[in-house]
Protein backbone atom coordinates (compact mmCIF):
# COMPACT_ATOMS: atom_id res chain seq x y z
CA UNK A 1 0.00 0.00 0.00
CA UNK A 2 1.25 3.45 -0.92
CA UNK A 3 -0.21 6.84 0.05
CA UNK A 4 0.53 9.40 -2.65
CA UNK A 5 -0.82 12.17 -4.85
CA UNK A 6 -3.14 10.68 -7.46
CA UNK A 7 -2.41 11.23 -11.14
CA UNK A 8 -4.51 11.15 -14.28
CA UNK A 9 -3.67 7.46 -14.60
CA UNK A 10 -5.57 6.85 -11.34
CA UNK A 11 -8.61 8.93 -12.29
CA UNK A 12 -10.90 6.18 -13.57
CA UNK A 13 -10.38 3.99 -10.53
CA UNK A 14 -10.77 6.95 -8.17
CA UNK A 15 -14.00 7.92 -9.93
CA UNK A 16 -15.42 4.41 -9.52
CA UNK A 17 -14.52 4.42 -5.83
CA UNK A 18 -16.28 7.74 -5.30
CA UNK A 19 -19.34 6.65 -7.29
CA UNK A 20 -19.96 3.64 -5.06
CA UNK A 21 -19.34 5.58 -1.83
CA UNK A 22 -21.49 8.63 -2.59
CA UNK A 23 -23.95 7.04 -5.05
CA UNK A 24 -22.93 9.82 -7.42
CA UNK A 25 -23.08 7.64 -10.54
CA UNK A 26 -24.62 4.28 -11.49
CA UNK A 27 -22.52 1.10 -11.77
CA UNK A 28 -20.41 1.09 -14.91
CA UNK A 29 -20.62 4.86 -15.45
CA UNK A 30 -17.51 6.45 -16.87
CA UNK A 31 -16.06 9.77 -15.81
CA UNK A 32 -15.94 12.82 -18.01
CA UNK A 33 -12.30 13.67 -18.75
CA UNK A 34 -11.26 16.78 -16.84
CA UNK A 35 -8.09 18.38 -15.59
CA UNK A 36 -7.56 18.64 -11.86
CA UNK A 37 -7.65 22.38 -11.06
CA UNK A 38 -4.62 23.92 -9.39
CA UNK A 39 -6.66 24.64 -6.25
CA UNK A 40 -7.33 20.92 -5.66
CA UNK A 41 -4.97 18.15 -4.53
CA UNK A 42 -6.12 14.52 -4.72
CA UNK A 43 -4.35 11.95 -2.58
CA UNK A 44 -5.08 8.27 -2.29
CA UNK A 45 -3.96 4.89 -1.10
CA UNK A 46 -2.96 2.59 -3.96
CA UNK A 47 -2.44 -1.14 -3.55
CA UNK A 48 0.26 -3.25 -5.20
CA UNK A 49 -1.96 -3.85 -8.24
CA UNK A 50 -2.49 -0.13 -8.81
CA UNK A 51 -6.06 -0.09 -7.50
CA UNK A 52 -7.14 3.06 -5.65
CA UNK A 53 -8.57 1.75 -2.36
CA UNK A 54 -8.97 5.12 -0.59
CA UNK A 55 -8.92 8.75 -1.62
CA UNK A 56 -9.38 12.31 -0.33
CA UNK A 57 -9.13 15.82 -1.73
CA UNK A 58 -7.64 19.01 -0.35
CA UNK A 59 -9.15 22.29 -1.57
CA UNK A 60 -7.38 25.67 -1.45
CA UNK A 61 -9.62 28.21 0.30
CA UNK A 62 -9.40 31.17 2.64
CA UNK A 63 -11.82 31.73 5.53
CA UNK A 64 -12.56 34.51 7.99
CA UNK A 65 -11.41 34.15 11.61
CA UNK A 66 -11.29 36.98 14.13
CA UNK A 67 -11.37 39.55 11.34
CA UNK A 68 -8.51 38.05 9.32
CA UNK A 69 -8.65 35.93 6.17
CA UNK A 70 -6.63 32.77 6.77
CA UNK A 71 -5.45 30.26 4.14
CA UNK A 72 -7.67 27.24 4.73
CA UNK A 73 -7.58 23.59 3.70
CA UNK A 74 -10.97 22.21 2.75
CA UNK A 75 -11.02 18.42 3.12
CA UNK A 76 -13.53 16.76 0.80
CA UNK A 77 -14.42 13.57 -1.13
CA UNK A 78 -13.01 11.26 1.53
CA UNK A 79 -13.58 7.59 0.68
CA UNK A 80 -12.18 4.31 1.96
CA UNK A 81 -13.20 1.23 0.00
CA UNK A 82 -15.56 -1.09 1.85
CA UNK A 83 -13.09 -3.96 2.06
CA UNK A 84 -10.30 -1.72 3.38
CA UNK A 85 -12.08 0.10 6.19
CA UNK A 86 -10.75 -0.19 9.72
CA UNK A 87 -7.13 -0.55 8.58
CA UNK A 88 -5.94 2.94 9.51
CA UNK A 89 -5.71 4.25 5.94
CA UNK A 90 -7.62 7.46 6.70
CA UNK A 91 -5.05 8.93 9.08
CA UNK A 92 -2.24 8.59 6.56
CA UNK A 93 -4.25 10.26 3.80
CA UNK A 94 -5.31 13.16 5.98
CA UNK A 95 -1.79 13.63 7.27
CA UNK A 96 -0.59 13.85 3.66
CA UNK A 97 -3.25 16.50 2.93
CA UNK A 98 -2.27 18.53 6.00
CA UNK A 99 1.39 18.40 5.02
CA UNK A 100 0.54 19.58 1.52
CA UNK A 101 -1.68 22.30 2.98
CA UNK A 102 1.17 23.52 5.16
CA UNK A 103 3.21 24.24 2.03
CA UNK A 104 0.42 26.65 1.03
CA UNK A 105 0.37 28.31 4.47
CA UNK A 106 -2.91 26.65 5.47
CA UNK A 107 -3.01 26.65 9.27
CA UNK A 108 -6.67 25.66 9.66
CA UNK A 109 -8.67 22.93 7.97
CA UNK A 110 -12.41 22.35 7.65
CA UNK A 111 -14.56 19.45 6.53
CA UNK A 112 -18.16 18.25 6.42
CA UNK A 113 -18.22 14.77 7.98
CA UNK A 114 -20.46 11.82 7.29
CA UNK A 115 -19.16 10.19 10.49
CA UNK A 116 -17.96 12.84 12.95
CA UNK A 117 -16.36 10.39 15.39
CA UNK A 118 -13.72 9.29 12.90
CA UNK A 119 -12.51 12.84 12.33
CA UNK A 120 -12.89 13.81 15.98
CA UNK A 121 -10.31 11.17 16.89
CA UNK A 122 -7.91 12.88 14.49
CA UNK A 123 -8.30 16.38 15.95
CA UNK A 124 -11.29 17.91 14.15
CA UNK A 125 -14.33 19.09 16.08
CA UNK A 126 -17.81 20.33 15.16
CA UNK A 127 -18.04 24.11 15.45
CA UNK A 128 -20.93 25.02 13.13
CA UNK A 129 -23.65 23.58 10.92
CA UNK A 130 -24.73 24.38 7.37
CA UNK A 131 -28.50 24.17 7.56
CA UNK A 132 -31.53 24.25 5.29
CA UNK A 133 -34.57 25.84 6.92
CA UNK A 134 -38.11 26.11 5.62
CA UNK A 135 -40.68 28.80 6.43
CA UNK A 136 -43.98 30.04 4.98
CA UNK A 137 -43.49 32.58 2.21
CA UNK A 138 -46.59 34.41 3.44
CA UNK A 139 -44.67 35.38 6.59
CA UNK A 140 -42.03 37.06 4.44
CA UNK A 141 -44.69 39.08 2.67
CA UNK A 142 -45.69 40.59 6.03
CA UNK A 143 -42.27 42.18 6.48
CA UNK A 144 -42.78 45.89 5.99
CA UNK A 145 -40.42 47.26 3.31
CA UNK A 146 -38.11 50.01 4.57
CA UNK A 147 -38.48 53.49 3.17
CA UNK A 148 -34.80 54.08 2.40
CA UNK A 149 -33.72 50.72 0.95
CA UNK A 150 -34.89 49.48 -2.42
CA UNK A 151 -34.29 46.21 -4.29
CA UNK A 152 -33.26 45.59 -7.88
CA UNK A 153 -32.06 42.68 -10.00
CA UNK A 154 -28.30 42.29 -10.19
CA UNK A 155 -26.66 42.18 -13.63
CA UNK A 156 -23.10 41.30 -14.62
CA UNK A 157 -21.92 44.79 -13.75
CA UNK A 158 -23.26 44.37 -10.19
CA UNK A 159 -21.27 41.28 -9.25
CA UNK A 160 -18.50 43.31 -7.56
CA UNK A 161 -21.25 44.74 -5.32
CA UNK A 162 -22.51 41.22 -4.59
CA UNK A 163 -19.01 40.15 -3.58
CA UNK A 164 -18.53 43.27 -1.47
CA UNK A 165 -21.74 42.67 0.50
CA UNK A 166 -20.63 39.09 1.08
CA UNK A 167 -17.24 40.24 2.38
CA UNK A 168 -18.75 42.98 4.55
CA UNK A 169 -20.99 40.36 6.17
CA UNK A 170 -18.55 37.45 6.36
CA UNK A 171 -15.56 39.24 7.88
CA UNK A 172 -17.49 39.89 11.10
CA UNK A 173 -18.06 36.16 11.67
CA UNK A 174 -15.84 33.13 12.21
CA UNK A 175 -15.79 30.40 9.60
CA UNK A 176 -17.23 31.79 6.32
CA UNK A 177 -15.11 31.32 3.21
CA UNK A 178 -13.83 34.50 1.62
CA UNK A 179 -15.22 33.47 -1.80
CA UNK A 180 -12.15 34.71 -3.60
CA UNK A 181 -9.15 32.90 -5.00
CA UNK A 182 -8.92 30.29 -7.75
CA UNK A 183 -11.75 28.12 -6.40
CA UNK A 184 -14.22 30.98 -6.96
CA UNK A 185 -13.03 32.25 -10.31
CA UNK A 186 -16.22 32.52 -12.38
CA UNK A 187 -17.29 34.78 -15.18
CA UNK A 188 -20.26 37.06 -14.46
CA UNK A 189 -22.42 34.98 -16.78
CA UNK A 190 -21.45 31.75 -15.00
CA UNK A 191 -22.19 33.25 -11.59
CA UNK A 192 -25.58 34.58 -12.64
CA UNK A 193 -26.52 31.29 -14.33
CA UNK A 194 -26.30 29.36 -11.05
CA UNK A 195 -29.73 30.62 -9.93
CA UNK A 196 -32.78 32.32 -11.39
CA UNK A 197 -31.91 35.65 -9.87
CA UNK A 198 -29.69 37.67 -7.54
CA UNK A 199 -31.45 40.62 -5.94
CA UNK A 200 -29.54 43.54 -4.48
CA UNK A 201 -30.70 45.67 -1.57
CA UNK A 202 -29.51 49.22 -2.20
CA UNK A 203 -29.34 52.07 0.32
CA UNK A 204 -30.20 55.75 -0.28
CA UNK A 205 -26.62 56.50 -1.33
CA UNK A 206 -26.72 53.80 -4.02
CA UNK A 207 -24.45 51.42 -2.11
CA UNK A 208 -25.45 47.76 -1.86
CA UNK A 209 -26.39 46.73 1.68
CA UNK A 210 -27.26 43.10 0.99
CA UNK A 211 -28.17 40.50 -1.58
CA UNK A 212 -30.27 37.38 -2.01
CA UNK A 213 -29.65 34.59 -4.54
CA UNK A 214 -32.81 32.62 -5.30
CA UNK A 215 -34.27 29.92 -7.55
CA UNK A 216 -37.86 28.86 -8.22
CA UNK A 217 -38.73 25.15 -8.38
CA UNK A 218 -41.65 22.67 -8.30
CA UNK A 219 -44.01 24.61 -10.51
CA UNK A 220 -46.39 27.37 -9.49
CA UNK A 221 -49.18 25.71 -7.51
CA UNK A 222 -49.35 24.23 -4.03
CA UNK A 223 -45.95 22.54 -4.29
CA UNK A 224 -44.16 25.63 -5.56
CA UNK A 225 -40.92 26.33 -3.73
CA UNK A 226 -38.60 29.33 -3.46
CA UNK A 227 -35.01 28.25 -2.76
CA UNK A 228 -32.67 30.92 -1.36
CA UNK A 229 -29.01 29.96 -1.49
CA UNK A 230 -27.68 33.25 -0.15
CA UNK A 231 -29.22 35.92 2.06
CA UNK A 232 -26.83 38.39 3.67
CA UNK A 233 -27.13 42.04 4.61
CA UNK A 234 -25.17 44.67 6.46
CA UNK A 235 -28.22 46.35 8.02
CA UNK A 236 -31.61 45.42 9.42
CA UNK A 237 -33.29 47.36 6.64
CA UNK A 238 -31.28 45.39 4.10
CA UNK A 239 -32.75 42.18 5.51
CA UNK A 240 -36.25 43.69 5.60
CA UNK A 241 -36.06 44.76 1.96
CA UNK A 242 -34.85 41.35 0.80
CA UNK A 243 -37.38 39.38 2.87
CA UNK A 244 -40.21 41.54 1.52
CA UNK A 245 -39.07 40.97 -2.06
CA UNK A 246 -38.90 37.20 -1.49
CA UNK A 247 -42.36 37.34 0.07
CA UNK A 248 -43.87 38.52 -3.22
CA UNK A 249 -43.48 34.93 -4.49
CA UNK A 250 -46.12 33.70 -2.03
CA UNK A 251 -48.91 33.20 -4.67
CA UNK A 252 -46.74 30.74 -6.64
CA UNK A 253 -44.36 29.42 -3.95
CA UNK A 254 -46.07 28.87 -0.57
CA UNK A 255 -42.84 27.63 1.04
CA UNK A 256 -39.35 29.15 1.13
CA UNK A 257 -36.16 27.21 1.79
CA UNK A 258 -33.08 29.07 2.94
CA UNK A 259 -29.47 27.87 3.19
CA UNK A 260 -28.16 29.33 6.41
CA UNK A 261 -26.13 28.64 9.54
CA UNK A 262 -25.98 29.48 13.22
CA UNK A 263 -28.20 32.15 14.75
CA UNK A 264 -28.92 33.94 11.50
CA UNK A 265 -29.63 37.65 12.19
CA UNK A 266 -31.97 37.63 9.18
CA UNK A 267 -34.46 35.80 11.38
CA UNK A 268 -34.70 38.68 13.84
CA UNK A 269 -36.70 40.94 11.51
CA UNK A 270 -39.34 38.31 10.68
CA UNK A 271 -42.88 38.48 12.12
CA UNK A 272 -42.97 34.70 12.62
CA UNK A 273 -41.25 32.16 14.85
CA UNK A 274 -41.37 29.56 12.06
CA UNK A 275 -37.87 28.34 11.25
CA UNK A 276 -38.05 24.61 10.55
CA UNK A 277 -34.65 23.01 10.09
CA UNK A 278 -35.09 20.24 7.52
CA UNK A 279 -31.42 19.39 6.93
CA UNK A 280 -28.17 19.83 8.85
CA UNK A 281 -24.61 19.47 7.60
CA UNK A 282 -22.24 19.72 10.60
CA UNK A 283 -18.91 21.38 9.85
CA UNK A 284 -15.70 20.47 11.66
CA UNK A 285 -12.60 22.56 12.29
CA UNK A 286 -9.01 21.68 13.07
CA UNK A 287 -6.19 24.10 13.95
CA UNK A 288 -3.02 22.68 12.46
CA UNK A 289 -0.58 25.51 13.24
CA UNK A 290 -1.54 27.18 16.54
CA UNK A 291 1.30 29.70 16.61
CA UNK A 292 0.93 30.73 12.97
CA UNK A 293 -2.85 31.03 13.13
CA UNK A 294 -2.99 33.01 16.37
CA UNK A 295 -0.18 35.28 15.22
CA UNK A 296 -2.02 35.90 11.94
CA UNK A 297 -5.29 36.93 13.55
CA UNK A 298 -3.55 38.93 16.30
CA UNK A 299 -6.35 38.50 18.87
CA UNK A 300 -6.70 41.47 21.18
CA UNK A 301 -9.00 43.12 23.67
CA UNK A 302 -8.41 46.91 23.87
CA UNK A 303 -6.73 47.82 27.11
CA UNK A 304 -5.94 44.21 28.06
CA UNK A 305 -2.35 43.07 28.56
CA UNK A 306 -1.75 39.41 29.35
CA UNK A 307 0.44 36.41 28.63
CA UNK A 308 -1.23 33.02 28.31
CA UNK A 309 1.02 29.96 28.23
CA UNK A 310 -0.70 26.94 26.72
CA UNK A 311 0.11 23.52 25.37
CA UNK A 312 -1.55 21.19 22.89
CA UNK A 313 -1.35 17.47 23.55
CA UNK A 314 -2.77 14.36 21.93
CA UNK A 315 -2.63 15.19 18.22
CA UNK A 316 -2.58 11.83 16.45
CA UNK A 317 -1.50 13.54 13.23
CA UNK A 318 1.49 15.18 14.96
CA UNK A 319 0.85 18.68 13.66
CA UNK A 320 -0.39 20.85 16.56
CA UNK A 321 1.27 19.31 19.62
CA UNK A 322 3.67 21.69 21.35
CA UNK A 323 4.05 24.51 23.87
CA UNK A 324 3.06 28.08 23.07
CA UNK A 325 2.72 31.54 24.56
CA UNK A 326 -0.03 33.95 23.52
CA UNK A 327 0.89 37.56 24.28
CA UNK A 328 -1.90 40.17 24.38
CA UNK A 329 -1.04 43.86 24.17
CA UNK A 330 -3.30 46.73 25.34
CA UNK A 331 -2.64 48.90 22.27
CA UNK A 332 -2.04 46.51 19.39
CA UNK A 333 -2.48 43.00 17.99
CA UNK A 334 -1.46 39.96 19.96
CA UNK A 335 1.29 37.52 19.07
CA UNK A 336 1.88 33.81 19.54
CA UNK A 337 5.02 31.70 19.37
CA UNK A 338 6.39 28.32 20.33
CA UNK A 339 8.19 28.25 23.69
CA UNK A 340 9.70 25.83 26.17
CA UNK A 341 7.25 23.89 28.38
CA UNK A 342 5.83 25.89 31.28
CA UNK A 343 4.43 24.59 34.54
CA UNK A 344 1.65 27.19 34.55
CA UNK A 345 0.43 26.39 31.03
CA UNK A 346 -3.12 25.29 30.34
CA UNK A 347 -3.35 22.12 28.27
CA UNK A 348 -5.74 21.79 25.33
CA UNK A 349 -6.66 18.76 23.28
CA UNK A 350 -6.67 19.31 19.49
CA UNK A 351 -10.47 19.36 19.64
CA UNK A 352 -10.39 21.83 22.52
CA UNK A 353 -8.05 24.07 20.54
CA UNK A 354 -10.48 24.08 17.61
CA UNK A 355 -13.45 24.94 19.83
CA UNK A 356 -11.54 27.63 21.71
CA UNK A 357 -10.28 29.23 18.50
CA UNK A 358 -13.77 29.22 17.01
CA UNK A 359 -15.09 30.79 20.23
CA UNK A 360 -18.14 28.51 20.29
CA UNK A 361 -17.64 27.15 23.83
CA UNK A 362 -16.33 28.68 27.04
CA UNK A 363 -13.30 27.42 28.89
CA UNK A 364 -15.64 26.09 31.58
CA UNK A 365 -17.38 23.91 29.01
CA UNK A 366 -14.07 22.74 27.55
CA UNK A 367 -12.93 21.73 31.03
CA UNK A 368 -16.18 19.87 31.61
CA UNK A 369 -15.69 17.96 28.34
CA UNK A 370 -12.08 17.09 29.18
CA UNK A 371 -10.58 19.27 26.44
CA UNK A 372 -8.90 21.80 28.77
CA UNK A 373 -6.83 21.12 31.87
CA UNK A 374 -4.39 22.91 34.14
CA UNK A 375 -4.64 26.22 36.04
CA UNK A 376 -7.76 28.30 35.38
CA UNK A 377 -6.12 31.70 35.93
CA UNK A 378 -6.33 32.56 32.22
CA UNK A 379 -9.78 31.17 31.44
CA UNK A 380 -11.48 34.56 31.53
CA UNK A 381 -8.84 36.04 29.23
CA UNK A 382 -9.22 33.24 26.68
CA UNK A 383 -13.00 33.60 26.76
CA UNK A 384 -12.74 37.36 26.24
CA UNK A 385 -10.21 37.31 23.42
CA UNK A 386 -11.52 34.33 21.41
CA UNK A 387 -15.26 34.50 22.12
CA UNK A 388 -17.96 36.98 21.22
CA UNK A 389 -18.26 36.28 17.47
CA UNK A 390 -20.82 34.07 15.75
CA UNK A 391 -19.66 31.02 13.84
CA UNK A 392 -21.15 30.66 10.33
CA UNK A 393 -20.58 28.47 7.27
CA UNK A 394 -22.38 29.14 4.02
CA UNK A 395 -20.51 27.02 1.45
CA UNK A 396 -20.69 23.23 1.26
CA UNK A 397 -17.74 21.36 -0.22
Amino acid sequence: MQTRVLTDADADRAFALGAEAFASAPPGARREPAEVPAWRTNVGVVDDDGAVVAKASGLRFSSWWHGAALPTLGVASVVVGAEHRGRGLLAGMLQALLEDGATHGEGVSMLYPTAAGIYRSLGWEVFASYDTVELPTAALARVRPPADVRTRRAGPEDLPAVRSTWTAWARHHDGPLTRDGAAFEETPDEMLAEQHGITLAVGPDGEAVGHAAWTRSRGYRGEGLLEVSDLVATSADGYRALWHLLGTFEPVAPRTRLRTSGDDPARLVLPTAAWDVIERQPCMLRVDDPAGVLAAVGPAVPGLAAEVPFAVRGDRLARADGDYRLVLRPDGPGTCERVEPSADAVVLSPQGLALAFAGVHSCATLRMLGHLAGPDAHDAVLDAVLGGRQAHVRDYF
